[in-house]
């Protein structure tokens, strides 16, 4: 038979009715023999275990006091209680009601070890590291405490099912405490817990974790909202008893027996909804749903066309979760019918099995585990959940980065994605076509370079959509580019592509820094750097000197101008001559004389070819290219700048700093072209910037940018930013510009300054 199912538990203000006189001992037995009366499931032996678990949780609280009178054995007893409905094994049972003795106690780890075991032990340690946990509105506070649930929970998810039955106990009792707590325990339960018991499957803690953080969140909202339901459902009963009765008679008629439930919408998603399409609460139509529970897939796919029948199904609002379930292990057929008196009306149609996994989600690997001891499905999709969160933390260096990439994976809303050879994977919405990428594999990620969608080639970019088929080109040589930061959505791929660029920056700017101290020790005498193997008492003294902990570190800094690598070379200097080592006269003689030819302060000269990666920044103020005169400022931090010695943001900068330049030279065969900028004066008219474009191609010059704009006398200014192999490749495109038909005058701009 169906039954009305309100989805909020009705809250008293004390949280405990208490209970006069002698009566509170009375009141804390009575508690634990409703919890007896739960674990009929388990055997007498692990019965007999929590028997001796709650004994000792109530001699280790005995005194102790819940804010609303009560005896404080009463909360664990209820943690234990919410435990029990999902059918937590013996162990997870014990450290619900011992959660708080270590904590509170003074009851150390090994006593609780020798008496319950290493297990239950280790789950109440990981228990009372979570209660230490304070999460305020600093995201660093956030994420360093999500960094240490996250560990907890890689050990052992038991310890998160506890805390969320503990946290469950705390919302439903809030009224009991200081409304000064009220905020942040309920802002802290909406942001955190509320959504990692809905990525964990547990649905029933989740709507009721969301409810109870609005009613203390927003007091007279969830007031005004209740007494509005209140209302409708006094107005519409008859309208859902209707509905009931249509749904049975009909599945009846073709002798399938069905379960319907019908069900409020919970106070939260009212509210969501009225704030993000700006609704008033009567606006609101589809306040109530129906849950059909039915005995297999087949009644449920039959019972869906029946319905679809007897009421008008509304478009675009089908969902088949039962053939691809959500990321939690989530199954149900969902659609939305056109009810009596044209109200909408949701309906759910799944079999009791996944009714189970739909209310208990992770937990369902032990609720009725005797039904299925092989069954691991739920809890390996949740497993791949907590190891992909591992994976971020342990790349993520920066905990705002980190939290930022958290909180896209704990707000997942999902779109499913088929690889060539038919799994399916479930991304985010607005994931791209990299986002998949790095979902299959983290080499797939840093190695593609294409994509093809449904048979089509598309942009690595690409919004993918759900059913898409997508397939990911790679190559070897390839790697991640800095642009796929601004459009990737998981945090997953961010993760990935910002440690391999940070790796990769960390590489290059040690490389230069290496050149240039082998440049600047040259200059003192010295061909090589000392072997940091046979000459370690150098490198050791050497790093006190400059304050830093490795030579990897030192050389880093030097390529980013966090140190100056003459003066590193001069300290060296001294230290090899320490040694007994004597400097080479004539590579002195050699750097004197190429100093003395030289104006600018020099540490060697540096050569340039366009490969040197992100520790060489080209200046975009001058835009130099091969073949310019050039010069080096070693910036604090950013690496090396490159200017062409007639800009003035260079020239600045000498004046300002000049012991931070040195001398740069292009090398004979630069490995790649550089952007320079021109500007084209042409008579306005139909084809123009085409018949310039076209002698850009044709000059061979890429253009990576362009911009037009006109004066008063029909005239037209086109600027491009192309690629040029050098000064005479640009001195030849300018040539053949200025040849075009219509323009009047082409010339590049030097500088922005």
């Amino acid at each position: 038979m169906g039954r009305i199912e309100k989805s909020l538990p009705t809250i008293n203000k004390a949280g405990f009715e208490k209970a006069p006189g002698n009566a509170v001992q009375t009141a804390a037995a009575a508690s634990f023999a409703a919890l007896l009366a739960k674990i009929d499931y388990l055997s007498a032996n692990d019965i007999e275990d929590i028997r001796r678990a709650y004994r000792f949780a109530d001699e280790a609280h005995l005194g102790q006091m819940r804010s609303s009178g009560a005896p404080y054995i009463t909360h664990p007893i209820a943690v234990a209680g919410l435990c029990a409905d999902w059918k937590l094994d013996a162990q997870a049972l014990m450290a619900a009601l011992m959660h708080d003795v270590l904590e509170d106690c003074g009851v150390t780890k090994i006593e609780m070890a020798e008496k319950f075991g290493v297990a239950v032990a280790d789950l109440v340690d990981g228990l009372t590291k979570l209660e230490k946990l304070e999460f305020d509105n600093r995201e660093e506070n956030q994420a360093e405490s999500f960094r240490k649930m996250l560990l907890a929970m890689a050990r052992d998810v038991r310890v998160i099912l506890i805390k969320l039955a503990d946290r469950t106990h705390n919302m439903r009792t809030m009224a009991d405490m200081p409304r000064s707590k009220w905020q942040r325990i309920s802002r802290e339960t909406a942001d955190i817990y509320a959504p990692i018991a809905h990525r964990l499957g547990l649905n029933q803690t989740y709507r009721e974790l969301e409810d109870l953080s609005l009613r203390f969140l927003r007091p007279w909202r969830y007031q005004t909202l209740t007494k509005a339901v209140d209302r409708a459902r006094r107005r519409r009963s008859d309208l859902i008893e209707r509905v009931k009765d249509d749904v049975l008679t009909a599945l009846a008629n073709h002798n399938i027996y069905a379960n319907v439930q019908g069900r409020e919408k919970t106070l939260t998603s009212v509210y969501k909804k009225m704030q993000e399409k700006h609704l008033s609460f009567s606006q609101v139509s589809d306040l109530y749903g129906f849950r059909v529970i039915l005995p297999n897939v087949i009644d449920c796919y039959t019972a869906l066309g029946l319905l679809h029948q007897i009421y008008k199904p509304v478009p675009g609002r089908f969902k088949d979760y039962i053939a691809i379930p959500k990321v939690n292990g989530y199954q149900s057929l969902h659609t939305t019918l056109v009810g009596p008196a044209g109200i909408n009306i949701e309906i759910q149609l799944r079999t009791i099995e996944m009714d189970r996994v739909a209310e208990a989600g992770v937990a369902a690997h032990w609720l009725y585990k005797a039904d299925d001891p092989d069954g691991e499905g739920n809890e390996r999709l949740n497993a791949q959940w907590v190891q992909s969160m591992l994976d971020i933390q342990q790349e993520t260096r920066d905990t705002a980065e980190f939290w930022d990439h958290i909180k896209i994976d704990l707000f997942p809303d999902s779109v499913y994605i088929f690889t060539p050879k038919g799994k399916i994977l479930a991304m985010p919405r607005g994931a791209t076509a990299v986002d998949f990428a790095y979902a299959i594999h983290t080499d797939v990620g840093q190695q593609a370079v294409s994509a093809t969608i449904n048979g089509e080639p598309a942009p690595l970019r690409s919004e993918i959509q759900n059913g898409d088929v997508v397939d990911i080109e790679t190559a070897s040589m390839s790697s991640p580019n800095p642009a796929w930061l601004t459009f990737v959505k998981t945090g997953r791929a961010r993760s990935k592509i910002r440690n391999f660029l940070k790796q990769m920056a960390e590489d290059q700017s040690r490389a230069l820094g290496e050149k240039l101290l082998r440049q600047s020790l040259r200059a003192e005498g010295f061909a090589q750097l000392p072997n940091e193997n046979t000459d370690e008492e150098v490198w050791a003294k050497l790093l006190r000197f400059a304050g830093n902990k490795t030579s990897t570190e030192l050389l880093s800094d030097i390529g980013l101008g966090k140190r100056i690598a003459s003066m590193i070379a001069k300290k060296l200097t001294s230290l090899l001559i320490e040694q007994g080592l004597r400097p080479d006269m004539l590579l002195i003689s050699t750097a004197r004389f190429t100093q003395a030819n030289d104006e600018t302060v020099s540490q060697g000269v540096f050569s340039l070819d366009g490969s040197e990666g992100s520790s060489v920044l080209y200046a975009q103020c001058c835009s130099p290219i091969p073949g310019d005169r050039v010069l080096g400022y070693l910036g604090r931090g950013d690496g090396l700048a490159v200017h062409t010695e007639e800009c003035p943001v260079g020239r600045r900068l000498v004046e300002r700093d000049s012991e931070r330049f040195l001398s740069v030279e292009w090398a004979d065969e630069p490995s790649r072209a550089f952007e320079s900028r021109l500007v084209v004066s042409a008579d306005n008219g139909k084809g123009v910037l085409a018949r310039v474009a076209a002698t850009l191609t044709s000059s061979e010059a890429d253009i990576t940018h362009v911009d037009m704009s006109s004066n008063d006398r029909n005239q037209v200014e086109l600027h491009f930013t192309v690629a040029v192999r050098n000064r005479r490749h640009l001195a030849d495109i300018l040539r053949a510009v200025k040849r075009t038909p219509s323009v009047l005058r082409a010339h590049r701009q030097k500088s922005r300054a």
